[in-house]
This record gives structure tokens, C-alpha cells and sequence, in this order.
């Protein structure tokens, strides 16, 4: 009989944070969230804090309003975890306190990245822990050193973002594998700190803390923690991890050749492996799956769905206000309109995310083009919001292609999840430029179901992630490609191709600012 019936889960993600509660049947019952964006620093161009003092205070906020909302009392929550973003990490002096922490996106590194590039240590970083170093750990910690040395010499401990949350909760500074090995610093095939990587970076050493597999318990909530939040102090604190590893362990993703879109603010189109695959291209990364022995190769769609947030702000104010007043989704309004134009946006192109290479990332001019003067209706508004939706289908099945290529697997399904999962025509349009069938969960908050898995197992409510994943993932529908789409989108993804470095040329003339581009590119 469990008595403690719900478990809680708190989600640091790039645009917003959220607290969702699950009851024991992977059910989820309330849903609580805040937007927030990262602090930019004017004098360090490309830079991103991330603002932990005003995040902590947010997810209050959440954590108070979903339980609330649910009617949960703290005495009926059994157990407490998170997840994040990946990349981005946190800075601790030694009394434990946050003195530095930054997103994933932050991008201020460019001489630090170059430096260590002409030093030859780009490719043997990306063969042990799976990433360049356009984004990862080393370059920011020398960027610190070079700018802010005082700051740099009281460095005591460092994790990552999921990892603050727990830290918040329990007091305890730990990291485990899937948003660990996100920091560049990680032997992906031990799952564990890289004595070698942080000997060649020349990084502090002494820093790194103990690594938790996902699914233990690492500590309890604090009196002071259950005086902020109202949770119970002593409820136990568990091991989670990154957004796109829980995602796939939320939609059952657990076994090597299976494929996945997780569609959130970042889209990850992944695969999993059963050994540290790398790419010999340099183009996709390579991180840790929450299942032990289990590795994740994925592709990045960079801004997906903030690039819809962004258009929805300040494009659809009729549509927002029309979705107060009959208490729906702006989103689901702004897709009704979309469903009027046919594939191919009547010649529009959307040009933001490009498809990932990891060695050389960076982005267009974000554009649109294409449009005819002579037919607002055709080329308007609704055409750009499907075009939104096209641009991120393509990068998805560029992605795609590479995954199949440097797997092997040849995979006629794939799960499509996150919040562009909610919506009818996304997914449609994902299996029509893909040429495959896609298959939609019914928890479309797979991050945080798959974070509630780890809390599941390390209550010993199941035997093991696997378990938890075969007893709770359910599915709402699949979605069928149309044949005459696929012949259509295949030479509209063809043109996006021809199409895009074009714009691209632009931003790397200067002449106008790309939409994001990793240091040292």
C-alpha cells in the first residue's frame, strides 16, 4: 500500500521552469509553470547567466501553485527530483554558496574555444565526452579565469543545473550521468569524471562531485527547503537528469535503434545506443542515457518552439486574446490557421534553426522569404506560422539522415513528444516531411514523466527504469504520412537546403547578427 501517493518533479528548462505532480500511476494531476529568460550581458557579447536566485524563486512559486491546485498535501508528496536543460553549470564557493551559473546557450567563450581549438584539443574532447567545445564546460571555466580570476579562485564545487535544484532541496552537491556527461568533462564509457579531460583542458581540479546513477536517493528536503516550498522536510530527494534523456526514458525510448523528437523550446531528434556512439563528422553529440549501459546520440534544432513563442507574441495578439475569451490555447488558434495553407507555405521559408554540426554551429539571419506582395492571404501570417513548423520538420530530418547514417538503424517510426506534440498539424507535417509514421504519447511532459520514473524506482515502487517505462507510458495516437506530403515536402526540403546558406552568408559577412552561433565559429 503506498501511503505517500504523489511524486513531485521540477523542471529548469531554457524559457521556463515547472513543478508537475504524478500520482502512483504515472497520471499526471497538476501542472504549475513561470517563463523566464536568461540574463544577457551587454559588455561580453554572447553571454547568458543564468539568474539562480530568481529561477529559485519561480519554482516556489510553482511548487506551491501545483500542489494547490491538485489539493496534494506536503505529507501525501513521497518523493522529490529534477530535471534541466543540459550544458549549462553552477558555481559554488565553499560555504556552498552560487556564485556563477549559466544556461546552455550562453556563447561568450569565442577566444577561449579558438585558443584550445589551436591547441588540438577539440577532437580528443569529442572522442572521450562526446561534444565540441563550442558549449561545454572547459572553455567557460578559462573564460572565468581570464575575466573574472577572483571569482575563478574561490571555485569549490561545480554541477549542473538539475543538479542545483537537488542541491536546493537536500544540501548536497552532487551530479549524475546524463546532464554530467552534457559538460564535456565526462568519460562517456566510464560515466564518470574524466581525470585525463581535466588534466588536457587545465581546468581546477578537485571541484567534481560524487556521480549518482538516475533513480537515487541522494539526500532529503532541508527544514529551511520545506519552509520556502511547503514540502515536508525529510522527503527524499532523487536523482533525475537531463531533459532529453528523461524525455526518452518517458516515452519508453529504453532500447538501442529507438528514435525520438523531443519538441520543446530546443528540439532534440536522438537515438539510442548501446555503446558511446560517436559521430566520426563531428556534426551530432554524444551524452549519457539515464539507462545505465545506455548512450544518446542527438541532433538540435536550436529555438523551435521559443521561435513559435517569439511569433506568437508579436505577431497573434487577435489570436492570443481570442484564447482568453474562449479559454483555449493561443497555439491551438494560431494551428487552425496554419491548416489553411498547403504544404510548402505557398513558397514561404522559414530561415532559422540550422541542421547541427557540432565542429562548425551557427545559424542564418532569422528570416522569412518568399512572400508575395500580391496575396497577403496566401503568403500572411498563417503562412509563416506553418512555415515555423516546416523549418523545424527539416532540420529534424536532417538530423535524421545523419542518425541513420552513423547508427545503422533504418527506423520507419518515431516518437514524437513535448509541447509542438499537443498540437494536429506539427505532428502531421513531421510525418509527412520525414516519410515515416510518428507515434504521440499520451504524458506530453515526457521529461518530467521520465523524472517521475527515477523517483518510482528509487522508491522501490518498480523494479528498475525499464519496468517503470513498460507499466507507464501510454499512447494517445499515431500519426500517418500522406503520400502525396512526402513528394511535396522532399523537394520543399531540398530547396530549404539551397536556400538556407544564403542567409547564412549574410550573418558571416556581419552585416547582420545570425540567430545563435557557438564560440570559436
Amino acid at each position: 500500500m503506498i501511503n505517500n501517493k504523489y511524486i513531485l518533479t521540477i523542471d529548469v528548462g531554457t524559457g521556463s521552469g515547472k513543478a508537475i505532480l504524478f500520482d502512483e500511476s504515472g497520471k499526471q494531476v497538476s501542472v504549475s509553470q513561470r517563463e523566464w529568460l536568461p540574463d544577457i550581458l551587454p559588455e561580453y557579447p554572447g553571454s547568458q547567466n543564468f539568474n539562480t536566485y530568481e529561477a529559485w524563486r519561480l519554482i516556489i512559486e510553482c511548487i506551491q501553485e501545483a500542489m494547490s491546485v491538485a489539493d496534494v498535501k506536503k505529507s501525501e508528496i513521497a518523493g522529490v527530483t529534477a530535471t534541466s536543460m543540459r550544458e549549462g553549470m553552477v558555481l559554488y564557493d565553499k560555504q556552498k554558496t552560487v556564485i556563477w551559473a549559466c544556461p546552455n546557450a550562453d556563447a561568450r567563450a569565442t577566444k577561449e574555444v579558438e585558443d584550445m581549438i589551436a591547441a588540438g584539443l577539440g577532437e580528443p574532447i569529442y572522442r572521450t565526452g562526446g561534444d565540441w567545445l563550442n558549449i561545454i564546460s572547459p572553455a567557460r571555466f578559462r573564460w572565468i579565469k581570464s575575466h573574472l580570476p577572483e571569482l575563478y579562485d574561490r571555485i569549490a564545487f561545480m554541477n549542473m543545473l538539475s543538479d542545483w535544484v537537488l542541491f536546493k532541496l537536500s544540501g548536497n552537491i552532487v551530479t549524475e550521468p546524463t546532464c554530467g556527461s552534457s559538460s564535456g568533462i565526462f568519460d562517456l564509457k566510464k560515466r564518470t569524471w574524466s581525470e585525463k579531460l581535466v588534466k588536457i583542458s587545465d581546468l581546477p581540479e578537485d571541484i567534481y562531485p560524487p556521480v549518482y546513477e538516475p533513480a537515487a536517493v541522494i539526500g532529503n528536503v532541508t527544514k529551511e527547503t520545506a519552509s520556502e516550498t511547503g514540502l515536508n522536510a525529510g522527503t527524499p530527494v532523487i536523482t533525475a537528469g537531463g531533459d532529453t534523456q528523461l524525455a526518452l526514458l518517458g516515452t519508453g525510448t529504453v532500447h538501442p535503434g529507438a528514435f525520438t523528437i523531443i519538441a520543446g523550446t530546443f528540439w532534440q531528434t536522438a537515438a539510442v545506443a548501446d555503446n558511446p556512439l560517436i559521430d566520426p563528422g563531428y556534426r551530432l553529440r554524444t551524452v549519457c542515457h539515464a539507462i545505465s549501459g545506455q548512450w544518446m546520440v542527438e541532433g538540435i534544432g536550436f529555438y523551435h518552439g521559443f521561435t513559435m513563442r517569439w511569433f506568437r507574441d508579436g505577431f497573434c495578439q487577435p489570436e492570443i486574446q481570442e484564447a482568453v475569451e474562449k479559454g483555449v490555447d493561443a497555439y491551438y488558434l494560431m494551428e487552425k490557421l496554419a491548416e489553411k495553407i498547403p504544404p510548402g507555405s505557398n513558397g514561404v521559408q522559414a530561415i532559422f534553426s540550422d541542421i547541427m554540426n557540432a565542429r562548425r554551429w551557427k545559424h542564418a539571419v532569422p528570416s522569412f522569404v518568399g512572400f508575395d506582395l500580391m496575396n497577403a492571404d496566401a503568403t500572411g501570417k498563417a503562412a509563416c506560422i506553418r512555415a515555423i513548423e516546416e523549418n523545424a520538420a527539416y532540420t529534424s530530418r536532417g538530423h535524421f539522415e545523419i542518425l541513420k547514417e552513423i547508427s545503422g538503424y533504418n527506423p520507419q517510426e518515431i516518437t514524437f513528444c513535448g509541447g509542438s506534440s499537443k498540437g494536429v498539424l506539427w505532428p502531421q507535417i513531421i510525418a509527412d516531411v520525414l516519410g515515416i509514421r510518428i507515434n504521440i504519447p499520451a504524458v506530453k511532459e515526457s521529461t518530467s514523466l521520465g523524472s517521475a520514473m527515477c523517483a518510482y524506482t528509487a522508491l522501490g515502487w518498480y523494479d528498475g527504469l525499464k519496468e517503470a517505462a513498460e507499466n507507464l507510458v501510454k499512447w494517445e495516437r499515431e500519426v500517418l504520412p500522406v503520400k502525396e506530403n512526402v513528394k511535396v515536402y522532399t523537394e520543399y526540403y531540398k530547396r530549404w537546403r539551397k536556400i538556407y546558406p544564403y542567409l547564412l552568408s549574410i550573418a558571416d559577412d556581419g552585416l547582420l547578427p545570425s540567430l545563435w552561433r557557438a564560440p570559436g565559429t
